[in-house]
């Protein structure tokens, strides 16, 4: 029984780490500003309608 807790405890823990490695992994200065961000993906605003 406790090896069933045991091992639901550091699955959750571990799922607990990938959600928070991948919130605060990212851009050291936070996000780009909106006309950035259209450059990076690539965007062309000429085509938007």
């Amino acid at each position: 029984m406790w090896l069933i807790v045991l091992e639901a405890v550091a699955a959750l823990a571990v799922l607990v780490f990938v959600v928070w490695w991948t919130m605060f992994s990212g851009r050291r200065r936070g996000e780009l500003p909106p006309e950035r961000q259209e450059a990076d993906r690539g965007g062309n605003k000429k085509l938007k309608g």
